[in-house]
């Protein structure tokens, strides 16, 4: 389990990046809307956070591509919408600075992607 969360972390980060430095280097610069070049940004960074936890975080190279693919990519947009909803109500209903509220969010996400991935999105045949 150890493995699994360093290489989540690095493959988290790695993603991360490519998201940023995508959007930020290369769309916008390019005349991309910041909104839609976040979009394609985060699709670009699926897949390497996709192929980074198949190959790495998860070593399920024994699955189908497609199918853990399917599965990542209901994932991520989960986490998303669930970042998003949990940031929104936290900002509203406390008190909390708004650094506090996405530090929360960003470590609540990051444990329910975990679990996710791990236990579905990666997982063998027999988690359906």
């Amino acid at each position: 389990m150890t493995r699994e969360l360093f290489w989540f972390g690095v493959v988290g980060v790695s993603a991360m990046a490519v998201h940023l430095a995508s959007v930020a280097l290369l769309l916008v610069p390019l005349g991309l809307p910041p909104l839609l070049a976040n979009v394609v940004g985060f699709l670009l960074a699926f897949q390497v956070s996709h192929a980074g936890h198949r190959r790495l975080t998860f070593r399920r190279g024994d699955l189908p591509a497609a199918r853990s693919r399917g599965r990542f990519f209901i994932v991520a947009v989960g986490s998303f919408v669930v970042n998003e909803v949990l940031y929104a109500a936290l900002l509203h209903t406390t008190d909390l600075d708004y650094r506090v509220a996405l530090a929360i969010v960003l470590v609540t996400v990051a444990v329910l992607t975990y679990v996710a991935a791990r236990q579905w999105a990666f997982a063998g045949p027999e988690a359906g």
